[in-house]
């Protein structure tokens, strides 16, 4: 998990107030519900993938955004990223623990959606 910043922990005593300005739990919350965080997260959920199959997987994404996004949730310690060094690089990215266990209600909730959302017509 390279080039993650490693966030303080709340203990049971210390909890992070999420309605104020500054907390940095916000941010991550921030990040995770943007527009296309919860896409990536998704689209993560069961493999690692490389960029363009991130791009690819999720549709209307523009690589600037998608860049953007991925370094947000790096950054946040919710996605590893790893690179090979070859030419030209090959950038894999995956869920972290932290990741797994953030997008795992999120992945419920699509899921419950897309259950209970009327059958698509054909044409």
């Amino acid at each position: 998990m390279t080039g993650s910043v490693q966030r303080r922990q709340a203990g049971a005593a210390e909890r992070y107030d999420v309605f104020h300005t500054d907390c940095p739990a916000r941010d991550v919350v921030d990040h995770v519900t943007s527009r296309w965080g919860i896409w990536v997260l998704i689209s993560l959920r069961s493999n690692e993938l490389r960029f363009y199959e991130l791009r690819e997987s999720i549709q209307g994404i523009s690589e600037k955004m998608l860049a953007q996004t991925l370094r947000a949730l790096v950054q946040d310690g919710l996605v590893w990223r790893e690179v090979e060094p070859t030419t030209p690089p090959q950038v894999t990215y995956g869920l972290t623990e932290f990741g797994r266990d953030v997008g795992e209600p999120l992945t419920d909730l699509f899921d419950r959606i897309t259950r209970r959302l009327p059958p698509r017509n054909a044409g």
